[in-house]
């Protein structure tokens, strides 16, 4: 029931604030909202209007931290996004994955994992996040590049489809 409840939440914040222009004080005010109903959210969270924000009872997310327009951040399993991380534009975050049953995707129950992004660091636009990914502190995700796994080389860049670490920084 709570996480039914959680969703109509963060419906109703996501209507409220959809007329509401991105200026930094009302992200921060979307984000103390969204805030409220998180296990941990950190001070200066600022969120966009457009941004879709689902399952919020599992997010953990620290200070300063910024959420790009579009994004979308769902799924059922545990998120962390530790302080001072940016996720530009259009990036999907998904804590949860599809099973198969009976050759069949469609009614298979859902799997549960985390996804770690480390302080510091930028994903960039239009890039997929699944369960079990991990970007390490201070690293970048380049843009259009899919994390599926999980890294441990601090500043670095890593990039592609999936990703795979390209330099460090």
């Amino acid at each position: 029931m709570k996480h039914k409840l959680v969703l109509i939440y963060s419906w109703f914040i996501r209507v409220i604030f959809l007329v509401v222009p991105d200026f930094p004080f009302t992200m921060r005010v979307r984000g103390f909202f969204y805030g409220l109903m998180m296990n941990k959210c950190g001070k200066n969270f600022q969120v966009t209007n457009n941004a879709i924000l689902k399952g919020l009872h599992n997010f953990s997310i620290g200070d300063h931290v910024f959420i790009g327009n579009n994004c979308i951040i769902m799924g059922s399993g545990e998120l962390v996004i530790e302080s001072e991380v940016m996720v530009a534009p259009n990036t999907v975050i998904v804590m949860g994955n599809h099973t198969s049953v009976n050759n069949s995707y469609r009614f298979g129950p859902i799997k549960k994992g985390k996804v770690l992004i480390g302080k510091g660091s930028w994903v960039g636009a239009n890039c997929t996040i699944a369960i079990g990914a991990v970007l390490p502190e201070n690293s970048v995700l380049g843009a259009n590049s899919f994390l599926n796994k999980e890294f441990d080389i601090k500043h670095s860049l890593y990039a592609g489809s999936p990703a795979k670490h390209i330099i460090n920084l």
